[in-house]
């Protein structure tokens, strides 16, 4: 079996500042101590439904989908980050303009089914007000805009819910002027603290277009427990070679082993320290819990075992499985080590979508959004950029996703263990709102390029 590397953008985080939306889940009364989190003070919380739990847990569903469908198209082995809670965001405001078995492929594919544009509507509107105040050291944005071509207008019903669940005000433009294309990458920049200055090139752009809805997320945690510069050093850091396929032979037949050879060893800045964190593990990968702030976000780190690889972690990740990460066994004395990194992401998002389950909108003769404008339109370009900064003092991540529309015709031990967690091979990282939903923000590896 060829496997490949997955990553994940955790849960999208846009920029939080003009527009936003909230989540939660089943275990939400789940306290700090119990994930292995120091307890914190100004510590809120999502109100969310049970039924709205299980709607966030479904959305991360897709999250670990997105992830894999990802490194199945690209098959790369590099460094990626992307955020499906802000492809939620793209598509859940489209959404409200779509019809038919479209909508349906839409709602199906975020993890909403039956609840539908409502569910996805509802979740949007709780985490753009909510993500942001859970805590007062980490800085969360989520925007929503959307620029129209003057030459159409968009269904009052349509911009009804823009504006009421996602702070969406559209602006109609002429894309003629020869400056259409400079206020959108503004936008994108101005929302996410000019992380990503350009979210769409002259070759993507195109003045014929109905619009252009865009979400954006950022996200600045301080790590709780800073690592300290002195004990940065250069460290070796081994990536992977070739993926080699063993046959064992019992008596009940023959059967295939994968196993990753190590490749090239390079140098990295590996920050260092020892302390207590929550931990778990299992016989493919280690798990640590690093929380940002007063807990309220946290990145999860899964380092697979040796002889195992990031894609055989990816394999493993649906909902079941990032509870049982979320609510870490354990608090242990953790030797941890983790690189310095810093990724740029640039995904085309047409394929994996359809590849997904909902290629009806991007198909101009199957696409259905009679509520969207005055004109038939589908889905032209879908795309996301996204970029993280890992460093001694916290984390700093933002996406910006974006959709062109184009008309038709056109348990924790009483005495902590001590483990090694020494990150100097490729990892999985997840970026999650900790004590109430485990919404993912933000999901991606480190290849160690």
């Amino acid at each position: 079996m060829n496997r490949r590397f997955l990553w994940v953008a955790v849960a999208l985080m846009t920029a939080v500042g003009m527009t936003g939306c909230s989540s939660s889940d089943d275990e939400a009364d789940a306290s700090p101590k119990d994930s292995g989190q120091t307890e914190f003070e100004q510590v809120a919380y999502i109100d969310l439904t049970r039924d709205e739990l299980k709607l966030v847990e479904n959305n991360n569903e897709f999250a670990f989908n997105l992830f894999r469908q990802l490194t199945a198209e690209q098959g790369q082995i590099k460094s990626e980050i992307i955020s499906p809670i802000s492809i939620t965001y793209a598509l859940g405001m489209l959404n409200n303009g779509a019809s038919g078995e479209t909508r349906a492929q839409i709602n199906e594919v975020l993890g909403f089914g039956d609840t539908g544009a409502d569910g996805i509507n509802e979740f949007c509107r709780k985490m753009l007000s909510d993500a942001p105040r859970l805590d007062p050291s980490t800085k969360v944005m989520i925007a929503n805009t959307i620029f129209l071509n003057e030459n159409y207008q968009l269904k009052p019903f349509f911009v009804e819910a823009a504006k009421k669940y996602y702070g969406a005000e559209p602006e109609t433009r002429n894309f003629n002027d020869g400056k259409t294309l400079d206020v959108i990458n503004k936008w994108a920049s101005d929302h996410t603290e000019q992380m990503i200055e350009k979210v769409l090139d002259e070759g993507e752009f195109k003045p014929s277009s109905i619009s252009y809805l865009l979400n954006a997320i950022y996200f600045k945690g301080a790590w709780s427990n800073a690592f300290k510069e002195a004990e940065t050093k250069d460290e070796p850091f081994t990536c992977y070679g070739a993926n080699v396929t063993m046959y064992n032979y019992t008596d009940s037949g023959c059967y295939e082993v994968n196993y990753v050879e190590p490749g090239e060893t390079v140098t990295r800045q590996m920050m260092h320290q020892t302390d207590k964190f929550g931990y778990t593990e299992n016989d493919i990968c280690q798990a640590v819990s690093l929380p940002y702030g007063n807990g309220s976000y946290r990145m999860t780190v899964l380092l697979p075992r040796e002889g195992k690889s990031v894609w055989d972690v990816a394999e493993t990740l649906n909902s079941e499985t990032w509870r049982q990460y979320r609510y870490m066994g354990e608090t242990a004395i953790v030797d941890l080590k983790l690189p310095r990194f810093e990724v740029t992401s640039n995904i085309e998002l047409k394929s994996i979508m359809s590849a997904l389950g909902m290629p009806d909108a991007f198909n101009p003769m199957k696409a259905e959004f009679p509520d969207f404008c005055d004109a038939p339109s589908y889905i032209d370009l879908m795309k996301q950029v996204a970029r993280i900064k890992m460093d001694e003092t916290g984390t700093e991540a933002a996406a910006v996703t974006v959709v062109g529309m184009l008309e038709k015709s056109a348990g924790q031990s009483d005495e902590p263990r001590y483990v090694e967690f020494h990150a100097n091979r490729p990892f999985l990282y997840v970026i999650s709102e900790a004590l109430t939903s485990g919404a993912i923000f933000f999901i991606g590896q480190y290849m160690g390029d």
